[in-house]
């Protein structure tokens, strides 16, 4: 047997101008999408060529100054309305510092605490009334059932509750 593509090809030849038939268009040529107007690009779009990428260190440098410049600016401001004796003016609201991403002065959270398994780490509704150990389901209620009561207090202790095992 010859070897692949030892066979005749197909002769690829190019239409001239003055054939007679025109070339057919490929699938490819077909399916494109090239030839279609594009409505969502702006053509009038002009790229700046004077902008520079910063890179994620230069990023957070440069919010942490921002918020730090707006936090001695608003500062700056209670101080100004403040009158002599050190309370604040008539007329003017309190100011409270609102946290952002970066900032780890938050409020507690209005959602209440998430309760996990405490032998499989998956989220635990339900609560075994002998030794206080969460669980998932049934399948883990089984094994609860079965742990000693120092096994019990090992789960216990490592949730940071006190083993009290009835």
């Amino acid at each position: 047997m010859p070897p692949k593509g030892s066979g005749k090809r197909k002769n690829n030849t190019v239409y001239s101008d003055d054939s007679p038939t025109p070339p057919v268009p490929t699938l490819a040529e077909q399916l494109s999408y090239l030839h279609n107007p594009r409505p969502f690009k702006n053509p009038n779009y002009t790229k700046n060529v004077n902008r520079r990428t910063k890179n994620l260190k230069a990023v957070l440098t440069q919010e942490r100054e921002r918020e730090k410049n707006e936090r001695e600016r608003r500062r700056q401001e209670r101080e100004e309305n403040m009158d002599v004796d050190g309370k604040q003016a008539e007329g003017v609201p309190p100011e409270e510092d609102m946290p952002t991403y970066a900032s780890i002065e938050a409020p507690p959270s209005v959602h209440p605490q998430r309760r996990y398994c405490d032998i499989t780490g998956l989220e635990g509704p339900y609560t075994d009334p002998a030794t206080g150990l969460r669980y998932h389901d049934k399948s883990i209620y089984e094994l609860i059932k079965g742990l000693s009561t120092t096994a019990a207090k090992e789960y216990l202790s490592a949730r940071g509750v006190n083993p009290i095992v009835k």
